[in-house]
């Protein structure tokens, strides 16, 4: 694909395919459809002409599974072009008003090439309904309530709400939807209609109703040094590719003892400029990440304020004066994403912050997407680097397309909105400070803080995000390690300090949780050390790991593709290659940096 001059993706022209997510999207409406006799299916897409294929593929895959009552609608217009998620989003929302009532929107937990996770919510939020993220099961019931499980990024909610609804999918909820070429050219034309902007009023539209804006592109190119050996022995393989990691600086523990020095407290007055942080309950290394950064984009008469949603229960003191909070602000809805949204929404209207910073995460991405689409903010997803430019105003770094590429995103809007991804921003020097902390329960009669829509029965984690984010070294397995034999590479691991990785196929198995998967459909980290263990190479995978600093592969077989994406490749069964490796690593001094 190539980028336009304005930075957005030129999609005329190129054959479109449908998201993964909205696979898993168009294959649950379609089962719950058939489980409930005279339902209908709407499928929707806004794109170029082109895009109609999309819909025949999904009509026909409901026609398929006994579905009669199924039509696509297309919403394509020159006007919608360089619609970034708001502008997305208040298109969709404009649809659907015009299509009428409904029950449930399913869509893609997120676009597999910028992958913010944004629109879902954001929809959720212009309809007025609640949401769940990244369902991987769903149950309805007669008297119209739903359950679902949510992942979260290293655990499950279970929820339980009122219909109608937004749901977005993910990948484990169900078999994706899939018809050939040949299958979809039997789909009545007729069943699909189309959408200008002019249907749907005058706007704005496209780029010209987005409050965000992409400035310059920044192209990642990594190139690895694939240097393999195979007929060499297997210790001399051992030895290059430490010595190799040690030239890429694999082993540099200089970056542990950086952190960013705070500046001194601001008094927080009735008026003053403000950096908002949301603060997302138990992510206490984030949080303080993001706060930091809040207090290194401050101006000397701007204040960071932590927002803190409370859980029901006695307050527990956060003490974010010392990362660099100058006040603290507590606020109801900290029970679930639907009522923290709708308490900070409510807080952000009543103080006009300058800037607001969320976590990239689960919560977060619901969080701020809701509170964007509520003010009308540009939002940026998913940031890896934050500026201010000349004018003062917000530039988020967000990278695209697995870590290939990094985008200037700025806003156009007052307020302005970025989520943060974990371990990128580094971790500022404590401070001796208490924020003072005041409590947000309105500013004016008849605003309700709580919504109640939702209800979390259950939050569960089975790992910690910041863990693997915040690794400087690696281990990636794939299926070539048994799980019965991890314990085997618990040496390897302890020798180099390293965290846990995995190939989709483990964490599928229940082999590791979810959180700990790598590639298009998992997470992207940039250790300085990633080790391959085990696994065959596929980008879906290795594009997670595009940028670590070294990657050191082990496979018997010396075509793996897993070689062309290391820098150095040990040809051997890793339990003959690793004894050796921890031997080296101890001879060489590196062992437990």
């Amino acid at each position: 694909m190539k980028l336009g001059a304005d930075g957005r993706l030129l999609r005329e022209g190129i054959e479109l395919e449908m998201n993964a997510y909205c696979r898993r999207a168009v294959a649950q409406a379609v089962v719950l459809a058939a489980a409930r006799p005279g339902s209908s299916v709407t499928v929707i897409t806004m794109g170029p002409a082109t895009a109609a294929d999309c819909l025949r593929e999904a009509i026909a895959w409901g026609q398929q599974h006994g579905i009669a009552d199924i039509d696509g609608v297309l919403i394509s217009d020159r006007a919608f072009a360089g619609a970034d998620t708001l502008a997305t989003a208040t298109t969709l929302r404009a649809t659907i008003d015009r299509l009428g009532g409904f029950d449930l929107v399913l869509c893609g937990r997120n676009s597999v090439d910028a992958d913010t996770g944004q629109v879902g919510p954001q929809l959720a939020e212009l309809l007025g309904v609640p949401f769940v993220s990244a369902a991987k099961q769903l149950t309805l019931h007669p008297d119209g309530t739903m359950n679902a499980t949510s992942e979260s990024d290293d655990g499950f909610v279970e929820l339980t709400m009122h219909l109608p609804a937004v749901v977005s999918c993910a990948e484990r909820l169900i078999d994706p939807s899939k018809v050939d070429p040949a299958g979809r050219q039997g789909v009545d034309e007729a069943l699909i209609k189309t959408i200008t902007a002019s249907m749907l009023g005058p706007g704005p539209w496209g780029a010209e109703g987005s409050p965000t804006w992409v400035g310059p592109i920044r192209t990642i190119m990594i190139t690895r040094r694939r240097e393999l050996n195979p007929n060499a022995s297997l210790s001399a393989q051992i030895e290059r590719a430490l010595a190799i990691a040690d030239e890429l600086g694999a082993f540099d523990t200089s970056e542990l003892h950086s952190a960013l020095s705070l500046r001194d407290p601001v008094v927080m007055a009735d008026g003053a400029k403000m950096i908002a942080v949301l603060v997302e309950p138990d992510r206490h290394a984030l949080t303080a990440e993001m706060i930091g950064a809040a207090a290194g984009l401050a101006r000397a008469d701007t204040a960071v304020v932590a927002l803190v949603p409370m859980r029901p229960g006695p307050a527990a003191r956060a003490s974010l004066g010392q990362f660099g909070a100058d006040a603290e602000v507590f606020l109801p809805g900290g029970a679930c994403e639907d009522d923290a949204a709708a308490a900070i929404g409510a807080f952000t209207e009543a103080h006009a912050p300058e800037i607001v910073l969320a976590p990239s995460t689960a919560w977060g991405r619901e969080v701020a997407s809701r509170v964007a689409a509520r003010v009308g903010a540009g939002l940026c997803g998913d940031a890896v680097e934050l500026e201010l430019d000349a004018d003062g105003r917000l530039i988020a770094w967000k990278p695209a397309f697995g870590g290939a590429m990094v985008a200037a995103i700025g806003c156009r809007s007052p307020m302005q909105m970025a989520t943060v991804r974990a371990g990128v921003l580094g971790t500022p020097q404590r401070r001796a400070f208490e924020a003072p902390i005041d409590c947000f329960d309105g500013w004016s009669d008849g605003i309700t803080l709580v919504r109640n829509r939702v209800t979390v029965t259950e939050r569960t984690r089975d790992d910690d995000l910041d863990r693997l984010a915040d690794a400087r070294s690696v281990i990636a397995v794939g299926r070539g390690v048994e799980p019965s034999e991890y314990r085997q590479l618990q040496p390897l691991a302890s020798a180099l300090s390293a965290q846990w990785a995995a190939t989709r196929k483990v964490t599928d198995n229940g082999w590791m949780p979810r959180a700990r998967q790598l590639g298009i459909t998992g997470r992207s980290i940039a250790p300085q050390l990633l080790v391959s263990v085990g696994a065959g190479g596929k980008f879906n995978h290795s594009v997670g790991f595009r940028n670590a600093r070294c990657v050191l592969a082990i496979n018997p077989d010396p075509v793996a593709l897993i070689f062309d994406c290391a820098d150095a490749g040990i040809v051997a069964r890793w339990q003959d290659a690793a004894p050796l490796l921890i031997a080296e690593l101890d001879r060489q001094g590196f062992s437990g940096r």
